[in-house]
């Protein structure tokens, strides 16, 4: 008897799994050091992965270690390290993945040229402030860059001695202050699912 068959006499059959959302989509949380972003970003990622998505976190220190390997971080360099990360994302994101790249990327004109990188691509760029208050951030130090700028050890750190500008209009800012990682990552997950993408 064939499957038509069966499904014609009325027998019950398994209904098949609904498969997630393959939809790609770079998903950029910005912030400053230690604010949280790669832990928010792992913690998502695991859920995602949990779900059956494909995900890919492109960690800000290690695209430094092995794509950006010799860049300072003087703005253009800083600039050059935020568009060969925005290149990789928008071509992951463009074949499916779900991609999180927490990256500090402290200018706006850069995060801007990866939004447009995006857009003329046609695939989608959310960004996402990790809004932890600076005073936060040196607390947790967990570079301890914090400290090293305090002691005169080093110079041209981002939100301290050296610019960070926030997103004026992101499209979800989260407020760390309080709150456990789970809580975060709980709200970017909800934020992916009303737009379709978790």
């Amino acid at each position: 008897m064939t499957a038509h068959t069966r499904a014609a006499d009325g027998a019950a059959e398994a209904a098949p799994a609904a498969a997630p959302c393959e939809r790609g989509a770079t998903v950029w949380l910005t912030g400053l050091p230690s604010a949280g972003k790669t832990t928010l970003a792992f913690a998502l990622a695991g859920r995602l992965r949990a779900e059956g998505h494909r995900v890919e976190v492109l960690d800000g220190d290690e695209i430094r270690e092995f794509l950006s390997k010799g860049l300072g971080f003087t703005r253009e360099d800083r600039h050059t390290n935020v568009t060969r990360i925005g290149f990789v994302a928008e071509k992951l994101a463009a074949h499916g993945v779900k991609v999180l790249a927490p990256v500090i990327a402290p200018f706006a004109d850069s995060r801007a040229a990866v939004r447009e990188r995006h857009a003329a691509a046609g695939t989608e760029f959310l960004e996402v402030h990790v809004a932890t208050p600076v005073e936060l951030c040196a607390e947790r130090d967990v570079k301890g860059l914090y400290a090293k700028q305090a002691a005169g050890e080093l110079a041209g750190l981002t939100g301290v001695d050296d610019p960070y500008e926030a997103p004026q209009k992101p499209e979800l800012r989260i407020q760390t202050q309080g709150r456990a990682v789970a809580e975060s990552a709980a709200e970017l997950h909800a934020f992916l699912t009303e737009r379709g993408l978790a």
